[in-house]
């Protein structure tokens, strides 16, 4: 009798060596777990064929008149001199408890066929082997409806699906398998589609508006030429009323632009004020200038005993000498510091000032030594303030502000108006940033080229009809400006 034993880690796999070896025929005698993995007893259907053959000749002999229970299901032709037939005379059973628990699994395989119940073999999987639903969970597609305030997001691309396989169902289910959850692999790509979509139907929305509404595309069109950024301008027009004309459109415009500029018109003066200031910022903005400026506000108004000039500018060649004649010409002293100890003993001297100004570095965000300067500058009391090119670009002035912008209130100085063309850029990145305006500075009078920060004054200034440039851009350009731009974070914007 050709019985033979397969070991696998698994029982899939030992199913599979018992298939290649007895083929399509195959049936499955026991299972169980061992050290080495799963064991399975296998054998053929020719087997158990001979088996019965055997057993009911033997019967015939014994009661020629009694009829075997299994005549009357079709028996498979099995070729007399095969080795099967030879297995079986040799491996004759001493007993007939195996030949009857045998025969009657034969039975019970071939009426669970004719039912449509699972096989044995199928049965030997499942106790090991968790069923796999391969029909994925429904998606529940809700209405949604596009917010105002939206990120733009990269092109869905959907995940290529592998076919797979089905699997046997168990023989009883008392209710359906719930689908297993989807990969976050495939949540996030279609969050992504959805919110591309809504970006896509809130900017066609958007520009349907604008094209329908002179006065929003003029508004629109007039942000843009002054210098503000796509995302401001469409976060402020979204929030304007509706069935408003044109001179109240504009006034509200430049309102709303008004109170988000913050400044410290509500407050003292900075030289007034007094306090410790470290200037930062960009090369060439002005800091040395600017430092100077405010030591004569505060000279002019509490007298030059008032007033302590520290510079930790050792790399600009020059640079301690033009501060150094700033402070004679005040009556000052300029001090300099070449590291954080010089500047502590520095500043525990001059503790008894109105101002103690200090002048650094100018720095670009991406200069590996912007750390160490700001590490030096990183001492109780001592406050910064960011010094910003009027003229600057947008973008350049994104840039300094998120490499020098600390924790709390970020105080900043405008500089170079007079040689801005444009200062919407400049307001655009304050307003969008937050940050608080301590004045601005136009020219090289000292002090006199001073000004507080005004934002009504300001406004006023950004929102004039620039000189037409090849920048500028024009009405029909508008889709380009806002297909792919957001609106900002209004978390702390007031319209």
């Amino acid at each position: 009798m050709n019985i033979q034993r397969f070991t696998a880690p698994t029982a899939r796999e030992a199913l599979a060596k018992a298939r290649m070896t007895f083929g399509d025929g195959t049936l499955i005698l026991s299972n169980r777990p061992t050290d080495s993995g799963i064991e399975v007893v296998a054998t053929g259907e020719d087997t158990l064929a001979a088996l019965d053959r055997n057993e009911l000749a033997r019967q015939g002999k014994r009661q020629p008149s009694a009829q075997p229970q299994a005549q009357s299901f079709t028996q498979p032709r099995v070729d007399p001199d095969s080795q099967v037939v030879d297995d079986t005379t040799q491996l004759a059973m001493s007993t007939l408890s195996f030949q009857d628990y045998v025969r009657e699994r034969m039975l019970r395989r071939r009426h669970e066929a004719l039912s449509g119940q699972p096989s044995l073999e199928e049965r030997a999987e499942q106790p090991r082997i968790a069923p796999i639903n391969v029909r994925p969970a429904p998606i529940q597609i809700t209405s949604f409806q596009a917010p105002k305030v939206t990120t733009p997001q990269p092109a869905f691309r959907p995940a290529p699906q592998a076919a797979t396989r089905p699997t046997p169902r168990p023989a009883v289910s008392q209710a359906a398998a719930p689908a297993p959850a989807m990969s976050q692999g495939i949540v996030d790509e279609l969050q992504a589609m959805k919110t591309l979509i809504e970006d896509r139907f809130n900017t066609l929305t958007w520009l349907g508006q604008a094209r329908q509404n002179p006065i929003h595309s003029n508004l629109m069109l007039k942000l843009i030429r002054s210098g503000y950024s796509p995302a401001l301008s469409r976060t402020i027009l979204e929030r304007m009323p509706e069935d408003i004309s044109a001179p109240d459109a504009i006034r509200w415009v430049m309102d709303v632009l008004t109170r988000n500029l913050r400044t410290d018109a509500s407050a003292s003066a900075i030289h007034e004020e007094g306090g410790t200031f470290a200037l930062v910022g960009a090369t060439g903005v002005g800091k040395t200038t600017t430092a100077a400026k405010l030591a004569g506000l505060c000279a002019r108004t509490h007298g030059a005993n008032s007033v302590g000039l520290i510079t930790l500018d050792t790399y600009r060649v020059g640079a301690h000498e033009q501060l150094r004649a700033y402070g004679r010409m005040l009556g000052v002293v300029a001090h300099l510091a070449h590291d954080r100890a010089a500047l502590q003993d520095l500043l525990g001297l001059l503790g008894n000032k109105k101002m103690v100004l200090i002048d650094t570095t100018g720095i670009a965000p991406s200069d590996p030594r912007k750390r160490d300067m700001l590490d030096v500058l990183d001492l109780p009391g001592v406050n910064r303030l960011l010094v910003l090119n009027a003229g600057g670009h947008g973008d350049t002035l994104d840039d300094v502000v998120a490499s020098f912008k600390t924790g709390g209130v970020q105080q900043a100085i405008l500089s170079k108006i007079d040689e801005a063309a444009k200062i919407g850029p400049a307001l655009d990145a304050v307003i969008r940033h937050q940050l608080l305006m301590r004045g601005v500075t136009m020219g090289q009078k000292v002090p006199e080229d001073w000004e507080r920060a005004d934002a009504t004054k300001l406004v006023a200034m950004s929102m004039r009809s620039p000189t037409k440039s090849a920048f500028d851009p024009k009405a029909t350009d508008l889709g380009f400006f806002f297909a792919d731009s957001s609106p900002m974070h209004t978390g702390q914007f007031h319209a």
